[in-house]
C-alpha cells in the first residue's frame, strides 16, 4: 500500500477528453481508465484533495476537433483545469502555480496515453521538484507495448508506480 497525505497531494487527470477515450487503446480501454479515474478523483475530493483536469488545445487553429472536451463526470466545479497547447501539462500554463498556491508536493497522475501527455507531464513535474505517484490501471496508451515500457522503465525511475486498490489517502 502507498499512502499520501491529501492535504499535500493532487490528482492530475490528463487528456480525459471525449475524442481521446474513444481511441483504440492498449492495455484496457479508454472508458475503463476514465471509470477508474473518476473513481479516485472521488476519493481525492472527499479527502479534501485537489483534483486537476488537463486538456489539450491545438494551437494556432480556428476551431478544436469534435471530442475535444473533458469527458463527462470526470470534471466537477472546484477542480482546477488546466488547458495545456504541447504534450506535458507545465509548459506555458499555470499549474504550478496553482499547485503551489495549495501547498502540494505530491502528484498523483493518470490518464492518456501512458507515454505521452501523462509521462511528459511527470518528467516536468519531477523538474519542479514534485513527488510523483503513478497510477497504472487509470492510464493507457495506444498500444501495451508503450504503456509497458513507461510503466516499467521509465515511470519508476521518476516516482512510485502502483494501482487504484493499493493507492491510500490518510485521515
Amino acid at each position: 500500500m502507498t499512502e499520501i497525505d491529501p492535504q499535500r497531494s493532487a490528482l492530475v487527470l490528463v487528456d480525459l477528453m471525449e475524442r481521446v477515450v474513444a481511441l483504440p487503446l492498449a492495455p484496457r480501454p479508454g472508458d475503463e481508465v476514465a471509470g477508474t479515474a473518476a473513481e479516485l478523483a472521488g476519493a481525492f475530493r472527499k479527502a479534501g484533495a485537489p483534483v486537476v483536469v488537463v486538456r489539450v488545445e491545438r494551437p494556432g487553429v480556428a476551431e478544436q476537433p469534435p471530442g475535444s472536451g473533458l469527458l463527462a463526470g470526470i470534471a466537477e466545479p472546484g477542480d482546477i483545469e488546466i488547458v495545456k497547447r504541447t504534450v506535458g501539462a507545465f509548459h506555458g500554463t499555470e499549474l504550478d502555480a496553482r499547485l503551489r498556491e495549495r501547498g502540494v508536493r505530491t502528484l498523483v497522475l493518470a490518464g492518456i496515453a501512458t507515454n505521452l501527455g501523462v509521462e511528459s507531464t511527470a518528467r516536468a513535474a519531477a523538474d519542479h521538484g514534485y513527488d510523483l505517484v503513478f497510477v497504472e490501471d487509470a492510464m493507457s496508451a495506444l498500444t501495451a507495448e508503450e504503456h509497458r515500457a513507461s510503466v516499467t522503465l521509465d515511470m519508476p525511475r521518476l516516482g512510485t508506480v502502483v494501482t487504484s486498490t493499493a493507492l491510500t489517502l490518510a485521515g
